[in-house]
């Protein structure tokens, strides 16, 4: 746990009582500070309540007279599309709103650093798609060349619940754009930005206000350095708002579509190669074609991130490479669950929006596609040009049907629930098919999460082979 500092003897409230709101209050309690803390969700308050955080009523008047800061969980809207009713109060009563991202890094450094060799250092990964898979990437990489490491933020645990820095030791934090747009404290070492697609635009206020969001953790703390993916104009933008010239090493430009020239610090993937160039020459290469945790142009953009992340951590070319051939993946991305009689299964159930449905149907060939879920805005006709792989779709969720409809140029079956549509696609696939879970879709229609749709079909899966 990280004891979070400034706040002794002084009163914070916190607001939604999830996994992070839970480690936020039990933190603030090690820090010395007097927790209180309120969820809508009576459940939520009781199992709090049981573990010895004391419960106040935020909505009620005069709930937040003593306090010094109210600190939010991510999920809990405070601008668009409206405040929450908590924050508001917070607002007229002029309480700072904060959240556990904001603490960790007012409270990661102590006077113990003092007596390091080598200071701890933070890499913060942010960006619409590939954010986690680049995330665990680094951290894989790390701890295959012995160095020590934490993963933690919107992957494996709360930042706040992570133990103590040692000596040189490098934490990898995963952070959305809800994280991302609040923390009042955002002091990276390293900072990464994958890519940018339409998401959570309710949530921002429209495609501007969510690239804001992201990019604040370049423009709030000023990292050392910075990893830009530049294959969207987003990207481009921002590589250029933060290098001082053509050759600043600090920006590292990555791309998985294009050569990248110029005498700056580049790393880029192209037919499956992996290159690194340093002014104006190249000075390092891996062959990404054989690492199977890694399938895909857009999982090439992923290693790129991670290669330069690690470079710039002091790591060799040749270590990164041997740890990249030994990264099993991430559940539910491009994830390999099964292959029987020539045909492989794939878990993607994380492609929860159209640009990563589209990248997942980009990296295999001859593919059973298994679709649909609770749409987001804008449809799927932003997929329709990459569906030249898809040998047949088979579409589930309570509106497939309509999400049928709209996959023009694609033999299309309506199976409605993920057993139906397993079965189907397992009993019409061919050797050298793939059977692809790449929904496009939110689960919430059918599941709790993306999590619990991707192990559904790899129960269902795993339990017809």
């Amino acid at each position: 746990m990280i004891p979070v500092r400034g706040f002794q003897e002084q009163t914070v409230a916190v607001l939604g009582l999830g996994r992070s709101g839970r480690a936020t209050a039990k933190a603030l309690a090690a820090g010395g500070a007097h927790p209180v803390a309120w969820d809508d969700n009576p459940a939520a308050r009781d199992a709090a309540s049981a573990e010895g955080i004391e419960i106040r009523d935020l909505t009620r008047n005069g709930a937040l007279d003593d306090v010094a800061c109210l600190v939010t969980s991510p999920g809990i809207p405070h601008l668009y599309p409206a405040p929450n009713p908590v924050i508001a109060l917070a607002w007229e009563a002029g309480v700072p709103v904060d959240n556990d991202i904001g603490l960790f890094f007012r409270s990661w450094a102590t006077e113990a650093w003092d007596d390091f060799d080598q200071t701890p250092r933070v890499v913060a990964v942010t960006g619409s798609n590939g954010k986690s898979t680049t995330s665990a990437l680094i951290h894989h990489i790390l701890q295959a060349s012995g160095r020590p490491t934490q993963l933690a933020g919107n992957i494996g645990r709360g930042v706040l619940d992570i133990d103590p820095a040692q000596d040189g030791e490098v934490v990898v934090l995963e952070l959305s754009s809800y994280q991302t747009d609040l923390a009042r404290s955002l002091t990276p070492d390293v900072a990464v930005f994958t890519n940018l697609s339409p998401d959570h635009l309710d949530r921002h206020g429209g495609p501007g206000g969510y690239f804001a969001a992201k990019r604040r953790l370049f423009a709030e703390g000023g990292p050392e350095r910075c990893v830009i993916g530049v294959d969207e104009i987003e990207g481009r933008y921002l590589a250029n708002q933060l290098a001082e010239a053509p050759g600043d090493d600090r920006v590292i430009r990555i791309s998985a579509a294009q050569k990248l020239e110029g005498n700056g610090w580049t790393v880029f993937a192209r037919k499956g190669f992996l290159s690194e160039w340093r002014k104006g020459r190249q000075v390092g290469s891996v062959d990404l074609r054989d690492v199977k945790g890694l399938p895909g142009s857009h999982n090439h953009q992923n290693a790129c991130a991670a290669y330069a992340v690690c470079r710039t951590l002091g790591l060799g070319p040749k270590t990164i490479e041997s740890a990249l051939h030994s990264y099993p993946g991430l559940p539910h991305r491009s994830q390999l669950i099964a292959e029987a009689n020539g045909v492989r299964y794939v878990n993607d159930s994380k492609a929860t929006n159209i640009d990563s449905a589209a990248k997942a149907l980009q990296a295999f060939q001859n593919i059973r596609w298994i679709c649909g879920g609770l749409e987001k805005e804008g449809g799927v006709a932003g997929l329709l040009p990459h569906v030249g792989s898809v040998t047949k779709a088979y579409v589930i969720g309570r509106e497939a049907a309509h999400f049928a409809m709209q996959l023009k140029g694609v033999e299309a079956e309506v199976c409605t629930t993920m057993s139906a549509a397993v079965d189907r696609a397992m009993a019409e696939a061919a050797p050298g098919e793939v059977v692809l879970l790449a929904p496009a879709c939110a689960s919430f229609d059918q599941y709790d999460n993306f999590e619990k749709r991707g192990e559904d079909f790899t129960q269902i899966v795993r339990s017809r082979l």
